[in-house]
């Protein structure tokens, strides 16, 4: 019988592993759903959306195939909603005219960029970027174009668009105190 202490000791050995991997499990399923309810992680998820869109969308509408214009200016117009759609609804065929008298193509890729204001209720956003803007003349060198920008983007029912979009002036560029 010198078997029977060490068989109870190990059967209690099981059963404080199983309540502690029981535990374990309990509590990792309280952390999830915790995580997966938290305003916080919502807010971070929607300001994720709107940094991806942003960004898709600056890009869309600093790019332009020097052969297919209106196919871009019609991604322009479908990246954008409200003043800044109308707008390039006006400007359409003034601005497929010179894009196809320079000749140009230009693509740009969004170097580094923040959401600074969202306001998930009323689905509005504002956005800062850099964009790298690789420019060709019909017969010219590539030349590298960048600007500073602000965009502000609405939630639609397709996404978030860009609202509105602005140069940031370089500092210093007006002349201020030295």
């Amino acid at each position: 019988m010198a078997d029977a202490p060490e068989h109870a000791l190990g059967r209690w050995a099981g059963w404080c592993a199983a309540a502690a991997a029981a535990l374990f499990l309990a509590f990792s399923g309280w952390q999830l759903w915790q995580a997966e309810t938290d305003d916080d992680l919502a807010y971070a998820a929607a300001r994720d959306t709107v940094l991806d869109s942003g960004k898709r969308h600056l890009e869309t509408l600093n790019s332009v195939r020097s052969g297919r214009i209106e196919d871009g200016l019609a991604r322009w117009r479908a990246a954008s909603t409200g003043p800044l759609r109308d707008e390039l609804r006006r400007t359409g065929r003034s601005d497929a005219a010179t894009l196809a008298k320079a000749g140009t193509t230009a693509r740009a890729k969004v170097t580094d960029a923040a959401v600074v204001r969202l306001d998930t209720r009323s689905g509005t956003a504002e956005l800062i970027a850099t964009v790298h803007i690789r420019v060709t003349e019909r017969g010219g060198a590539p030349t590298t174009d960048r600007k500073r920008l602000t965009a502000g983007l609405e939630r639609t029912g397709d996404g978030w668009k860009l609202r509105a979009l602005g140069a940031v002036p370089a500092e210093g560029a007006e002349g201020g105190d030295s």
